[in-house]
């Protein structure tokens, strides 16, 4: 059976959507949480309580992980309150439009510092104590963007295809130390990443209808990929970019 009593995970961006969902589902497989978010420290105490209605012990970090220096923050605050760290879960990310020929400086270069940094500063201060521990879990959250492309949005795809080459570069160097590495790339999502888009009804629903399972999927249907690869049930997959998109984008 799927088990994570007492580990620890670290999920940013954890106040909202995927992170949420996650965070709530790994307490309910027996997962201590440590979550970081930027603003909304409502969402974030609300979490906590959801994660410890289940049992499990809940840390809130309010950290910017684009910074290098936050990011090694949170992971020795998390050592330090709880002595480990199990699974990282590389999950804050934005999305915004940007037309090539357009597109600012400043846009590219926020989404490459949020989306592709963070991501790397937090595996980069994480991977020593599993090193240590000779044991993790490292899972990155992608796109399918990051595997065909986007058009308006060039910026989000090509950061995304990063993290994954990323994903299965450090997958084959970490192996050696039982530390697997995987990515979940989701298509839509029903989440506030998505509100603004998803308010044009019409579109939502071609969206809907542009997915062979017929339904676009809640941040819970990310969160159980996401827990599986955590989890021992996981453990000979490795450098696997895992597309749950209800078939709409079909990638070997």
């Amino acid at each position: 059976m799927l088990s994570l009593i007492n580990k620890v995970v670290i999920i940013t961006g954890g106040s909202r959507g995927i992170g949420a969902a996650s965070a709530v589902l790994f307490a309910k497989a027996g997962a201590n949480v440590v979550f970081t978010y930027t603003k909304n420290e409502k969402a974030a105490k609300e979490i906590v309580l959801n994660v410890r209605n289940e049992g499990r012990d809940c840390l809130a970090i309010k950290a910017d992980i684009s910074k290098p220096k936050n990011a090694v923050s949170v992971v020795k605050r998390t050592i330090d309150y709880f002595g480990r760290i199990d699974i990282l879960v590389n999950n804050a990310g934005i999305w915004t439009y940007g037309l090539i020929g357009e597109m600012t400086e400043k846009v590219w270069k926020e989404t490459m510092a949020v989306n592709l940094d963070g991501l790397f500063y937090m595996t980069n201060a994480v991977v020593p104590y599993m090193k240590k521990q000779r044991s993790g879990k490292i899972i990155n959250i992608s796109s399918t963007a990051g595997q065909r492309g986007e058009a308006e949005h060039s910026h989000y795809a090509a950061s995304k295809g990063g993290v994954i080459s990323f994903t299965k570069s450090i997958a084959t160097e970490l192996a050696p130390f039982s530390i697997n590495v995987n990515s979940v790339a989701p298509g839509w999502v029903d989440t506030e990443l998505n509100t603004s888009v998803f308010k044009n009804e019409k579109f939502k629903e071609i969206a809907r209808k542009g997915i062979p399972l017929g339904r676009i999927p809640t941040s819970e249907d990310i969160a159980g990929p996401i827990v599986f690869l955590a989890s021992d049930l996981a453990r000979h997959i490795t450098g696997e970019i895992l597309n749950v998109n209800g078939g709409s984008v079909l990638i070997g």
